[in-house]
């Protein structure tokens, strides 16, 4: 009971700075529990017009078309069923930001991926979305969303896409391995990493 008076407190707090909020949800997936055990489950963040949080059965579609439809995925040959699976998979959590009611992108998270530390398996903004700051802003709601239960944050980014490996190191990646012709021939598959607390 304390711990949930003192979520509801922080939440006022947040919410009357006028710069976010965070909602609590009542119904965390079970496969999430153990690794949230003695912490709230954000479900929603709102900043600067921009909604954060889980994904609706139809926003599970939207992103598997946006997976299937950008690189790098049509790069590393994977299709429309092979990205529905990637969106469906039980254990993992997939995040999508919204403004005024419209998917703009989404970020598909297992909280265990690496050595049982959160592994941000795909992200991806939509074209029309791209350069307003909304894969820094699902970046920065998950590593907020994990904070409080993890160390370390991985991730792996394509060798050939660029861009995402500078916003990457913009937010304070490292990469930290290579695994080559991991997935397609020529191609390697950085590993990168990201302290959320020390």
């Amino acid at each position: 009971m304390a711990r949930t008076l003192a979520n509801i407190a922080a939440h006022k707090q947040a919410k009357n700075r006028g710069s976010w909020h965070e909602a609590l949800a009542l119904n965390t997936p079970d496969s999430a529990k153990p690794a949230l055990r003695g912490t709230a489950w954000v479900i929603v963040r709102r900043m600067d017009g921009l909604e954060i949080g889980p994904a609706s059965d139809e926003e599970r579609e939207w992103c598997a078309r946006l997976m299937a439809g950008s690189d790098p995925w049509i790069t590393l040959g994977r299709g429309l069923e092979s990205c529905r699976e990637s969106c469906s998979r039980p254990g993992y959590e997939l995040l999508v930001a919204r403004a005024a009611g419209e998917a703009l992108g989404f970020a598909l998270v297992h909280p265990r991926g690496v050595a049982g530390s959160p592994y941000l398996a795909s992200i991806a903004v939509a074209a029309e979305a791209r350069g307003r700051g909304v894969g820094r802003r699902l970046l920065a709601f998950v590593e907020d969303r994990y904070r409080p239960q993890a160390r370390h944050l991985f991730l792996c980014v394509s060798s050939f896409n660029g861009r995402a490996r500078r916003l990457y190191e913009r937010q304070g990646f490292e990469a930290v391995g290579v695994l080559d012709d991991y997935v397609i021939e020529g191609a390697a598959e950085v590993l990168m990493h990201k302290w959320l607390r020390r």
